[in-house]
């Protein structure tokens, strides 16, 4: 279980390290804030998830591999953005920066539950599905208020709820089928979730400025 936990953190340092890096680029930061942001966006929800936790210091401050892995990535995103010269508004940089984020995401739900099932303290399911949500998003909030965007999860697809439907497919199948499998098909949840919403361009109800009455004269 263990070493499936750690692989699975890997990817999620991975891909979220190169969506942090995307970001960055996309709102033209230099090498050093690419950096930065895909180190934010790869261990941010790791950390929060050891806060609730109680795992202090955080495991990014205890074992430097996953910095480390993050910062690597992010700079050869980098360097690979630039040689190639790809723009940021090409199809082909959406379709990367998609995969990414929803990899990243559903890496880090189902390890962090795997983090909190671990723990002798025996927790409830609703906060070790709580704590895998944050696991797989506060990294990618984290990073867009350090890009200044409006953070993804609140505008646009089904974001959190697909973090949610994964953590709870793992939840429930763990008893019955084992954590190997039942993370593996949280992770095929989320993962479909998101690619459907992206292609269907599904979102949660919003209210515009078009739905809003004007003020009464």
């Amino acid at each position: 279980m263990e070493t499936l936990v750690f692989w699975l953190e890997i990817i999620g340092v991975t891909a979220s390290s190169v969506s942090g890096a995307f970001t960055a680029i996309r709102k033209e930061m230099d090498a050093f804030g690419v950096v930065i942001l895909g180190l934010t966006a790869a261990t941010g929800g790791g950390v929060l998830r050891d806060l609730i936790l109680g795992n202090t210091p955080p495991k990014i401050f205890r074992d430097p591999t996953y910095a480390i892995i993050a910062i690597a990535v992010a700079l050869v995103t980098f360097i690979a953005v630039y040689m190639h010269k790809l723009h940021y508004r090409s199809k082909l940089y959406d379709i990367v920066m998609l995969f990414m984020d929803t990899l990243g995401l559903a890496a880090y739900t189902v390890s962090g539950m795997g983090v909190a099932y671990a723990q002798p303290q025996n927790y409830s399911t609703y906060l070790i599905v709580f704590v895998g949500v944050i696991t797989g998003v506060g990294g990618g909030v984290l990073r867009d208020l350090f890009a200044g965007n409006r953070p993804y999860i609140f505008v646009k697809h089904i974001y959190a709820l697909a973090s949610l439907a994964g953590a709870l497919t793992f939840a429930l199948l763990r008893s019955a089928a084992g954590e190997g499998f039942s993370m593996i098909a949280g992770m095929l949840v989320i993962v479909v979730i998101r690619l459907l919403s992206a292609h269907f361009k599904w979102n949660l109800p919003k209210i515009t400025g078009e739905d809003a009455e004007p003020p009464a004269k």
